[in-house]
Protein backbone atom coordinates (compact mmCIF):
# COMPACT_ATOMS: atom_id res chain seq x y z
CA UNK A 1 0.00 0.00 0.00
CA UNK A 2 2.76 2.62 1.02
CA UNK A 3 4.44 1.55 -2.42
CA UNK A 4 1.28 2.14 -4.83
CA UNK A 5 1.01 5.72 -2.31
CA UNK A 6 4.61 6.50 -3.69
CA UNK A 7 4.16 5.61 -7.07
CA UNK A 8 1.05 7.22 -7.59
CA UNK A 9 2.72 10.41 -5.54
CA UNK A 10 5.53 10.34 -8.32
CA UNK A 11 3.49 10.22 -11.17
CA UNK A 12 1.28 12.94 -9.83
CA UNK A 13 4.78 15.26 -9.92
CA UNK A 14 6.06 13.50 -12.96
CA UNK A 15 2.66 15.01 -14.92
CA UNK A 16 2.82 18.45 -12.90
CA UNK A 17 6.36 18.90 -14.33
CA UNK A 18 4.78 18.48 -17.72
CA UNK A 19 1.97 20.09 -17.47
CA UNK A 20 4.60 23.38 -16.69
CA UNK A 21 5.89 23.31 -19.62
CA UNK A 22 2.64 22.34 -22.03
CA UNK A 23 -0.60 24.13 -20.84
CA UNK A 24 1.18 27.72 -21.32
CA UNK A 25 0.85 26.71 -24.89
CA UNK A 26 -2.72 25.91 -24.71
CA UNK A 27 -6.00 28.27 -25.66
CA UNK A 28 -8.49 28.96 -23.35
CA UNK A 29 -10.98 26.05 -24.49
CA UNK A 30 -8.26 23.25 -24.46
CA UNK A 31 -6.47 24.71 -21.01
CA UNK A 32 -9.93 24.09 -19.53
CA UNK A 33 -10.50 21.02 -20.94
CA UNK A 34 -7.36 19.90 -19.37
CA UNK A 35 -7.97 21.56 -16.31
CA UNK A 36 -11.16 19.31 -16.21
CA UNK A 37 -9.42 15.59 -16.39
CA UNK A 38 -7.30 15.65 -12.78
CA UNK A 39 -6.25 17.69 -9.83
CA UNK A 40 -2.86 18.03 -10.99
CA UNK A 41 -3.36 19.34 -14.74
CA UNK A 42 -6.67 21.80 -12.61
CA UNK A 43 -3.61 23.55 -10.29
CA UNK A 44 -1.45 23.88 -13.19
CA UNK A 45 -4.24 25.76 -15.42
CA UNK A 46 -5.22 27.96 -12.18
CA UNK A 47 -1.42 29.29 -12.57
CA UNK A 48 -1.52 29.56 -15.89
CA UNK A 49 -4.78 31.80 -15.74
CA UNK A 50 -3.88 33.43 -12.86
CA UNK A 51 -0.38 34.40 -14.91
CA UNK A 52 -2.08 35.47 -17.82
CA UNK A 53 -4.43 37.75 -16.31
CA UNK A 54 -1.53 39.53 -14.70
CA UNK A 55 -0.11 40.60 -17.43
CA UNK A 56 -1.32 40.62 -21.32
CA UNK A 57 2.40 41.22 -22.90
CA UNK A 58 3.65 38.15 -21.43
CA UNK A 59 6.87 40.13 -20.11
CA UNK A 60 7.81 41.37 -23.58
CA UNK A 61 6.75 44.92 -22.61
CA UNK A 62 8.61 47.55 -19.76
CA UNK A 63 5.84 46.93 -17.57
CA UNK A 64 3.26 44.24 -17.11
CA UNK A 65 -0.42 45.17 -18.94
CA UNK A 66 -2.94 43.12 -16.46
CA UNK A 67 -6.55 42.71 -16.98
CA UNK A 68 -9.16 43.81 -14.84
CA UNK A 69 -12.98 42.75 -14.67
CA UNK A 70 -14.84 44.15 -12.16
CA UNK A 71 -18.17 43.07 -13.90
CA UNK A 72 -20.19 39.93 -13.57
CA UNK A 73 -19.26 38.26 -16.56
CA UNK A 74 -16.92 35.13 -15.43
CA UNK A 75 -13.80 35.76 -18.64
CA UNK A 76 -11.09 36.67 -16.62
CA UNK A 77 -8.85 37.36 -20.03
CA UNK A 78 -8.93 38.04 -23.90
CA UNK A 79 -6.22 35.55 -25.82
CA UNK A 80 -5.08 36.65 -28.80
CA UNK A 81 -0.91 36.16 -29.88
CA UNK A 82 1.20 39.34 -28.48
CA UNK A 83 3.37 40.41 -31.11
CA UNK A 84 5.35 44.40 -29.56
CA UNK A 85 5.39 45.00 -33.49
CA UNK A 86 3.88 45.49 -36.82
CA UNK A 87 4.23 42.15 -39.49
CA UNK A 88 3.45 41.61 -43.68
CA UNK A 89 3.60 38.18 -43.48
CA UNK A 90 3.25 36.19 -40.56
CA UNK A 91 4.51 32.71 -40.33
CA UNK A 92 2.22 30.11 -38.43
CA UNK A 93 3.21 29.92 -34.97
CA UNK A 94 1.70 29.39 -31.35
CA UNK A 95 2.90 31.57 -28.31
CA UNK A 96 4.02 29.94 -24.75
CA UNK A 97 1.49 32.56 -21.85
CA UNK A 98 1.11 31.85 -18.48
CA UNK A 99 4.45 29.47 -17.63
CA UNK A 100 7.61 30.63 -16.04
CA UNK A 101 7.71 34.06 -15.21
CA UNK A 102 11.08 34.32 -15.12
CA UNK A 103 11.32 33.17 -19.17
CA UNK A 104 9.00 35.94 -21.41
CA UNK A 105 7.30 34.32 -24.78
CA UNK A 106 9.16 35.07 -27.91
CA UNK A 107 8.20 37.56 -30.13
CA UNK A 108 8.25 36.24 -33.63
CA UNK A 109 8.02 39.91 -35.33
CA UNK A 110 11.01 42.28 -35.28
CA UNK A 111 10.74 46.39 -35.69
CA UNK A 112 13.80 46.26 -37.89
CA UNK A 113 12.77 43.03 -39.90
CA UNK A 114 9.54 45.31 -40.54
CA UNK A 115 11.10 48.29 -41.47
CA UNK A 116 13.69 46.22 -44.00
CA UNK A 117 10.25 44.61 -45.81
CA UNK A 118 8.96 48.03 -47.03
CA UNK A 119 11.81 49.89 -47.61
CA UNK A 120 12.34 51.64 -50.53
CA UNK A 121 15.96 51.95 -52.34
CA UNK A 122 14.13 55.15 -53.84
CA UNK A 123 14.14 56.95 -50.29
CA UNK A 124 16.15 59.04 -48.36
CA UNK A 125 18.52 55.55 -46.66
CA UNK A 126 19.14 57.33 -43.46
CA UNK A 127 20.78 59.79 -41.17
CA UNK A 128 24.99 59.33 -40.02
CA UNK A 129 24.37 61.89 -37.28
CA UNK A 130 27.20 61.73 -34.05
CA UNK A 131 23.91 62.76 -32.07
CA UNK A 132 20.15 63.16 -33.59
CA UNK A 133 17.76 65.83 -32.87
CA UNK A 134 14.57 66.41 -33.11
CA UNK A 135 14.41 70.04 -33.34
CA UNK A 136 15.29 69.70 -36.91
CA UNK A 137 18.92 68.92 -36.70
CA UNK A 138 18.85 65.49 -38.24
CA UNK A 139 17.35 64.76 -41.85
CA UNK A 140 15.12 62.26 -40.66
CA UNK A 141 13.13 64.26 -37.73
CA UNK A 142 9.74 65.78 -38.50
CA UNK A 143 6.20 66.28 -37.19
CA UNK A 144 3.15 67.37 -38.08
CA UNK A 145 -0.25 67.09 -35.83
CA UNK A 146 -2.58 67.53 -38.54
CA UNK A 147 -4.13 70.57 -38.35
CA UNK A 148 -4.88 69.12 -34.92
CA UNK A 149 -8.21 67.60 -36.88
CA UNK A 150 -6.74 64.77 -38.32
CA UNK A 151 -3.92 62.14 -38.63
CA UNK A 152 -1.07 63.64 -37.46
CA UNK A 153 2.76 62.29 -38.84
CA UNK A 154 6.05 61.73 -37.56
CA UNK A 155 9.60 60.73 -39.63
CA UNK A 156 12.16 59.06 -37.13
CA UNK A 157 15.06 57.37 -37.53
CA UNK A 158 15.64 53.66 -39.41
CA UNK A 159 17.36 50.86 -39.86
CA UNK A 160 19.98 52.16 -42.30
CA UNK A 161 20.77 54.91 -39.81
CA UNK A 162 23.98 55.50 -37.92
CA UNK A 163 22.00 56.17 -34.42
CA UNK A 164 21.14 53.18 -32.13
CA UNK A 165 17.84 52.28 -30.05
CA UNK A 166 18.51 54.67 -27.29
CA UNK A 167 18.33 57.84 -30.00
CA UNK A 168 15.75 60.24 -29.51
CA UNK A 169 14.35 60.35 -32.99
CA UNK A 170 13.00 56.70 -31.84
CA UNK A 171 10.14 57.43 -29.65
CA UNK A 172 8.04 54.64 -30.53
CA UNK A 173 10.29 51.77 -31.57
CA UNK A 174 10.99 50.95 -27.72
CA UNK A 175 7.30 49.41 -27.34
CA UNK A 176 4.80 50.34 -24.36
CA UNK A 177 6.76 52.35 -22.46
CA UNK A 178 4.10 53.56 -19.63
CA UNK A 179 1.46 51.90 -17.74
CA UNK A 180 -1.99 50.80 -18.84
CA UNK A 181 -4.16 48.03 -17.98
CA UNK A 182 -7.36 46.14 -19.16
CA UNK A 183 -10.06 46.53 -17.89
CA UNK A 184 -13.77 44.87 -18.88
CA UNK A 185 -17.42 46.75 -19.23
CA UNK A 186 -20.73 45.13 -19.92
CA UNK A 187 -21.18 46.97 -22.40
CA UNK A 188 -18.23 47.69 -24.02
CA UNK A 189 -15.95 44.82 -23.29
CA UNK A 190 -12.61 45.14 -23.04
CA UNK A 191 -10.80 48.67 -23.03
CA UNK A 192 -7.73 50.02 -22.42
CA UNK A 193 -6.68 52.57 -19.78
CA UNK A 194 -3.89 54.33 -18.44
CA UNK A 195 -2.49 52.87 -15.07
CA UNK A 196 -0.83 56.76 -14.63
CA UNK A 197 -1.01 60.02 -15.04
CA UNK A 198 -0.12 60.40 -18.69
CA UNK A 199 1.05 63.77 -20.39
CA UNK A 200 -0.36 65.89 -23.39
CA UNK A 201 2.00 64.75 -26.18
CA UNK A 202 3.30 61.56 -24.68
CA UNK A 203 3.72 58.13 -26.74
CA UNK A 204 1.40 55.67 -25.52
CA UNK A 205 1.46 52.66 -28.05
CA UNK A 206 1.83 51.41 -31.34
CA UNK A 207 -1.31 49.50 -33.20
CA UNK A 208 0.52 46.45 -33.58
CA UNK A 209 -0.86 43.65 -36.22
CA UNK A 210 -0.64 42.48 -39.80
CA UNK A 211 0.06 44.55 -42.56
CA UNK A 212 -2.60 43.13 -45.21
CA UNK A 213 -3.50 44.28 -48.68
CA UNK A 214 -6.84 46.15 -49.55
CA UNK A 215 -8.48 43.03 -51.30
CA UNK A 216 -7.49 40.73 -48.45
CA UNK A 217 -8.65 43.15 -45.94
CA UNK A 218 -11.97 43.09 -47.47
CA UNK A 219 -12.49 40.12 -47.79
CA UNK A 220 -11.65 39.60 -43.92
CA UNK A 221 -13.63 42.61 -42.97
CA UNK A 222 -16.66 40.99 -44.64
CA UNK A 223 -16.26 37.70 -42.26
CA UNK A 224 -15.37 39.73 -39.61
CA UNK A 225 -18.86 41.58 -39.94
CA UNK A 226 -20.79 38.52 -39.71
CA UNK A 227 -18.79 36.95 -36.80
CA UNK A 228 -19.69 40.39 -34.55
CA UNK A 229 -22.70 40.71 -35.20
CA UNK A 230 -23.79 37.29 -33.60
CA UNK A 231 -21.14 38.45 -30.65
CA UNK A 232 -18.92 35.58 -32.19
CA UNK A 233 -15.26 37.56 -32.48
CA UNK A 234 -14.43 41.00 -31.25
CA UNK A 235 -12.50 42.07 -35.07
CA UNK A 236 -9.43 44.26 -34.65
CA UNK A 237 -8.62 45.62 -38.02
CA UNK A 238 -8.14 48.65 -38.86
CA UNK A 239 -8.01 50.98 -41.76
CA UNK A 240 -6.00 54.33 -42.60
CA UNK A 241 -6.15 56.35 -44.93
CA UNK A 242 -3.10 59.24 -45.98
CA UNK A 243 -3.64 61.50 -48.34
CA UNK A 244 -0.64 62.00 -50.50
CA UNK A 245 1.24 65.51 -51.26
CA UNK A 246 -0.57 65.40 -54.94
CA UNK A 247 -3.71 65.77 -53.47
CA UNK A 248 -5.03 62.90 -56.48
CA UNK A 249 -4.21 59.73 -54.47
CA UNK A 250 -4.71 57.89 -50.97
CA UNK A 251 -2.82 55.83 -49.21
CA UNK A 252 -4.50 52.62 -47.78
CA UNK A 253 -2.81 51.14 -45.00
CA UNK A 254 -4.92 48.11 -43.35
CA UNK A 255 -3.58 46.61 -39.90
CA UNK A 256 -4.97 43.48 -38.56
CA UNK A 257 -4.79 42.84 -34.83
CA UNK A 258 -7.59 40.31 -34.46
CA UNK A 259 -5.42 37.29 -34.09
CA UNK A 260 -1.81 38.70 -33.59
CA UNK A 261 -1.15 41.80 -32.37
CA UNK A 262 -0.77 44.56 -29.02
CA UNK A 263 -2.76 45.76 -26.47
CA UNK A 264 -3.62 48.51 -28.58
CA UNK A 265 -6.03 46.06 -30.10
CA UNK A 266 -8.51 46.50 -26.96
CA UNK A 267 -8.81 50.51 -27.63
CA UNK A 268 -12.35 51.82 -27.88
CA UNK A 269 -13.97 54.14 -30.07
CA UNK A 270 -15.44 57.49 -28.41
CA UNK A 271 -17.36 59.76 -30.89
CA UNK A 272 -15.92 62.54 -29.31
CA UNK A 273 -12.93 61.80 -30.71
CA UNK A 274 -10.94 60.29 -27.64
CA UNK A 275 -7.94 61.55 -25.81
CA UNK A 276 -5.91 59.42 -28.00
CA UNK A 277 -4.03 61.27 -30.94
CA UNK A 278 -3.46 58.97 -34.06
CA UNK A 279 -0.32 59.21 -35.56
CA UNK A 280 1.38 57.59 -39.18
CA UNK A 281 4.88 57.07 -38.18
CA UNK A 282 7.53 56.40 -40.83
CA UNK A 283 11.25 55.61 -40.40
CA UNK A 284 13.72 56.46 -42.80
CA UNK A 285 13.60 54.84 -46.09
CA UNK A 286 10.21 53.35 -45.09
CA UNK A 287 7.22 53.34 -47.48
CA UNK A 288 4.57 52.03 -45.35
CA UNK A 289 3.85 53.74 -42.18
CA UNK A 290 3.37 52.44 -38.89
CA UNK A 291 0.45 53.73 -37.11
CA UNK A 292 0.92 55.66 -33.49
CA UNK A 293 -0.64 56.71 -30.38
CA UNK A 294 -0.10 59.89 -28.33
CA UNK A 295 -1.41 61.31 -25.89
CA UNK A 296 -3.87 64.32 -27.33
CA UNK A 297 -4.34 65.77 -23.85
CA UNK A 298 -3.54 65.19 -20.01
CA UNK A 299 -4.71 61.80 -19.03
CA UNK A 300 -5.41 60.71 -15.22
CA UNK A 301 -4.81 57.10 -14.07
CA UNK A 302 -7.47 55.32 -14.67
CA UNK A 303 -8.60 56.92 -17.43
CA UNK A 304 -9.55 54.72 -20.48
CA UNK A 305 -7.74 55.11 -23.77
CA UNK A 306 -9.82 56.28 -26.78
CA UNK A 307 -9.50 57.39 -29.88
CA UNK A 308 -12.43 57.94 -33.29
CA UNK A 309 -12.44 54.87 -35.44
CA UNK A 310 -14.26 57.39 -38.48
CA UNK A 311 -17.10 58.30 -39.76
CA UNK A 312 -20.76 56.99 -38.15
CA UNK A 313 -22.17 58.04 -41.53
CA UNK A 314 -20.37 55.66 -43.32
CA UNK A 315 -22.37 52.66 -41.34
CA UNK A 316 -25.66 53.63 -40.39
CA UNK A 317 -26.72 49.96 -39.55
CA UNK A 318 -24.01 48.61 -38.06
CA UNK A 319 -22.66 47.74 -34.78
CA UNK A 320 -24.32 49.63 -31.43
CA UNK A 321 -21.88 52.18 -30.05
CA UNK A 322 -21.70 52.56 -25.89
CA UNK A 323 -18.79 55.46 -25.61
CA UNK A 324 -21.43 57.25 -23.53
CA UNK A 325 -20.22 60.69 -24.67
CA UNK A 326 -22.76 63.26 -25.56
CA UNK A 327 -21.79 62.98 -29.24
CA UNK A 328 -22.32 59.59 -28.93
CA UNK A 329 -23.96 58.45 -32.86
CA UNK A 330 -25.36 55.39 -31.58
CA UNK A 331 -23.77 53.72 -34.07
CA UNK A 332 -19.89 52.45 -34.49
CA UNK A 333 -18.11 53.45 -37.25
CA UNK A 334 -16.86 50.68 -39.62
CA UNK A 335 -15.08 50.09 -42.72
CA UNK A 336 -17.22 49.82 -46.10
CA UNK A 337 -16.26 46.19 -47.41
Amino acid sequence: MSKLTKQTTGEAESLEQWAILVLPWLPPSALSAAASTCRSLSRVAATVNSRRVADAARGLEIYPIPFHNPTSDPTPYSYFLYSRFPFSSPPPFCQSWGGNLSRPATNPFSLANFISSVTTVSFFSGCDCVGCSIDGGCPCSGFDDGGGIGVGSLRECGVHCSCGLECVNRTTQRGIGVRVKIVRDLKKGWGLHADQVLNKGEFICEYAGEFVTTEEARRRLQTYDELASTNKLSPALLVVREHLPSGKACLRVNIDATKIGNVARFINHSCDGGNLMVVLVRNSGSFLPRLCFFAALDISEGEELTFSYGDTHLRPNGLPCFCGKEACMGVLPSEET
